[in-house]
């Protein structure tokens, strides 16, 4: 038995992790978002009422204590207004139940202006505007204004000098106003009582809960082909996406992971541009969109659909260490004739059973596809396999093979109820 469990995306993201954690966190006592910002979107649906959640931890919701680790990017202005959207629905979040970690990087104002600048121009690659990406530059390259700072003037001060030095010059580089370094300042100072509430040595109480046998579940965001890493990069976030991420990006020894679920749709999504071999451009793509509601939590883009890709599902679990599948919305399925399946890529002729990170080679991969019979019935609402057509549960039983990993959980709609157990991650 384990009593540690990482939950990950296994494609583009938005495979409905959030409601996978929220399942899952009922059996849980801690709830910890390892990686990402505020770019992230969880969407909980919970006695027909909806939740949505950008930077905080899904267990939140349940009233489990919560944590954001140091892999993660915190915009501070959103962070307390997710605090107090939460709290007008209802949901008591208090420092008692929610700990930050001090060494978190912040995401500031002139992040957004500079992303969205980017973005405006030649290398547009799809990206939220989050500003999560030049966060992520500003960590890398040492000079990030961080929790604990706000903790120390002297410290403060001298980080946003040093970081406008660089900022400033980039924003004259593209003929956009510079950062004003008094308001900035002041902003900072202003919101740092309300923020060091929650700052914490997270490292340190996850290994304490850890050593006193509680449940830790790690929540991803985004999905693993979206991993800075081991995506189809450039068309990426700037995090790793992957669960290994979860001992860096918490403090947590990568040892005490016992168990990592990847979650995944029955066919495939992705919002942005990048490279999408299975994607249908045709009515049928339009008529995923409209079934599965396929509309980012974020930025409410419509996404991109086409089938299940059997390459990209297993590499990502190569990758990953993934050990069990949490299938989900196999109910937009329901309706359809035939099914395909991406089973093989073709690349100049020649076949393929990974993603190449050449990008030229990715945008000439052609699927190879395999054909089944849909099931034609309803499976939404389904908790037992008894439910399911003998046509979905040969469809499931298919992916199981082509991804060489069994599916533990199966989810047909996005209410929390309709959840089909078929492994616990906590007992394996």
């Amino acid at each position: 038995m384990t009593n540690v469990v990482a939950v990950v995306g296994i494609q583009w993201g938005d495979e409905g992790k959030g409601k996978i954690v929220d399942w899952l966190s009922e059996k849980t006592d801690i709830v910890v978002r390892f990686q990402g910002g505020h770019n992230a979107g969880h969407t909980l649906v919970i006695d027909g009422k909806t939740y949505k959640l950008n930077i905080l931890p899904s267990g939140i919701v349940r009233g489990k204590i919560s944590f954001i680790g140091n892999g993660v990017v915190l915009d501070p202005w959103a962070f307390l207004d997710e605090v107090d959207r939460l709290k007008e629905q209802g949901v008591p979040v208090t420092p008692d139940t929610l700990r930050v970690a001090e060494n978190v990087p912040l995401v500031l104002p002139l992040h957004r202006t500079l992303e969205k600048t980017r973005e405006t121009g030649l290398t547009s690659i799809g990206t939220t505007g989050k500003g999560i990406g030049p966060a992520y530059e500003d960590k890398v390259a040492r000079r990030s204004v961080r929790v604990c700072d706000l903790a120390d003037n002297t410290v403060l001060v001298d980080k946003v000098d040093g970081l406008l030095i660089h900022h400033n010059a980039l924003l004259r580089g593209f003929n956009k106003s510079e950062i004003d370094r008094f308001v900035l300042l002041k902003s900072l100072k202003d919101l740092a009582p309300k923020i060091l509430l929650y700052m914490d040595v997270v490292w340190q109480k996850l290994e304490s809960y850890h050593m006193a046998g509680k449940r830790i579940l790690f929540e991803g965001a985004q999905g693993a082909m979206l991993d800075v890493d081991h995506g189809t990069y450039p068309f990426v976030t700037s995090s790793n996406t992957v669960a290994a991420q979860a001992a860096t990006g918490s403090g947590m020894g990568a040892g005490n992971i016992g168990f990592v679920l990847g979650v995944c749709k029955a066919y495939t999504t992705r919002v942005g541009a990048g490279p999408f071999p299975s994607e249908l451009n045709n009515n049928l793509g339009k008529q995923l969109v409209e079934r599965g509601s396929e509309y980012g939590t974020v930025t409410g883009r419509r996404r991109r659909c086409g089938w299940f890709d059997a390459v990209l599902v297993r590499q990502a679990i190569k990758v990953g260490g993934i050990k069990g599948i949490a299938l989900t919305k196999l109910d937009v399925l329901d309706v359809l004739k035939k099914i395909k399946i991406c089973v093989r890529y073709r690349l100049d002729g020649e076949e393929l059973d990974y993603m190449p990170a050449l990008i030229t080679a990715q945008a000439r991969l052609e699927p190879v596809y395999e054909e089944l019979d849909g099931w034609e019935e309803s499976t939404r609402g389904a908790q037992s396999w008894t439910q399911l057509p003998t046509r979905a549960i040969r469809y499931v039983r298919r992916l199981e093979e082509l991804i060489e990993t069994p599916v533990t959980m199966l989810s047909t709609s996005p209410e929390r109820k309709s959840t089909i157990l078929i492994s616990d991650p906590f007992s394996d």
